[in-house]
């Protein structure tokens, strides 16, 4: 039940500020050269495994979607909020949006080459985060990637940490501890992106990408 009511909460609030949300961050790549960089990486070894598609999961209002398929990747998007997945289909009518949970995907096993997860855990309660992983683990192809992005916590003593995000509950990670959750599931890191607060940021948070590959043949 915590999981459903957490997935449910989360869902309405992102349902309510799906328009404000779309706004915001529409262009927000364009003044992140950092984050273009690491989506960058992750589409070449994302291009090398499965069957071709990346699957880009709490995809909000598809704009990173769109970005990694003008990479060059086969990529859809997956999102729990409705009315996200509605905004995405109409901006993005190319490509193919889906209401779904990351916690039960509705794709086969070992067939995707990517999986991203741009702050979408976040909102996850921590003890549920590892079954969203195992999941991430499922759907990947063998030799398949993952580039996971969160908040991270202030050190190693707080491994999780709430913090007061505008739209829903949310929760921020010490990266050794989601890193070593990681590879509890079966995905080892390969490489991390830290990037610094910017002195005009509203919240004084690390932001964290983790790259992690499935082995092969598993």
């Amino acid at each position: 039940m915590v999981e459903h009511d957490a997935l449910s909460a989360t869902r309405d609030a992102y349902d309510d500020a799906s328009l404000t949300y779309a706004q915001l961050f529409r262009d927000s790549l364009r003044d992140s050269p950092l984050d273009r960089a690491i989506l960058g990486a992750f589409a070449e070894v994302a291009r090398a495994s499965g069957d071709g598609r990346v699957a880009d999961l709490g995809c909000g209002p598809g704009h990173i979607t769109a970005y990694i398929g003008e990479l060059g990747l086969t990529a859809f998007g997956v999102d729990a909020s409705p009315a996200m997945i509605e905004l995405a289909r109409e901006a993005y009518p190319a490509l193919r949006f889906d209401v779904g949970s990351m916690a039960a995907l509705n794709i086969a096993d070992g067939v995707l080459g990517g999986v991203l997860s741009r702050w979408s855990v976040i909102h996850t309660p921590p003890q549920e985060l590892p079954a969203v992983l195992a999941e991430f683990h499922r759907v990947l192809a063998p030799g398949g990637h993952l580039l996971i992005g969160f908040s991270a916590s202030e050190d190693s003593s707080h491994p999780t940490q709430a913090f007061d995000h505008a739209v829903a509950p949310a929760y921020r990670w010490w990266p050794d501890h989601l890193a070593a959750l990681l590879r509890e599931a079966g995905l080892a890191e390969v490489a991390r992106m830290v990037r610094e607060p910017q002195p005009t940021d509203r919240r004084q948070f690390q932001e964290v990408h983790l790259l992690a590959r499935k082995a092969l043949g598993i």
